[in-house]
């Protein structure tokens, strides 16, 4: 087994980062990191694998060191791990002045 480094914390993981299922089998790479900010804690990863993007949640994962993740799941289980959920839809602010918006300047 090659040396994967010393282990970090998840804030530290970076995107292609390999990801290698318990029995050392590579399942992809590192996608995206996921975290709960309100309560600081690690709540996952999305995984590139060959299949397309896949969700693994944060007890399925064993240990993130520098240069490689290792999941507590072997590479079947891994294999059929699901599509990661879009979560709730994220909004912008529309900071253009409508209609109301533009009346309440020319007054001015």
């Amino acid at each position: 087994m090659e040396d994967d480094g010393v282990a970090i914390s998840y804030k530290l993981l970076e995107a292609g980062t390999p990801v290698h299922a318990s029995g050392g089998e590579p399942v992809g790479t590192v996608s995206q990191v996921l975290d709960n900010r309100r309560e600081e804690i690690f709540d996952g990863i999305v995984v590139d694998t060959p299949a397309g993007l896949r969700f693994v949640d944060a007890p399925e994962v064993s240990r993130i060191a520098e240069r490689r993740v290792t999941l507590t799941i072997d590479a079947e289980t891994a294999a059929g791990l699901p599509e990661p959920d879009p979560g709730a839809p994220e909004f912008r602010a529309n900071t253009k002045p409508g209609r109301l918006g533009r009346l309440w300047r020319k007054k001015r």
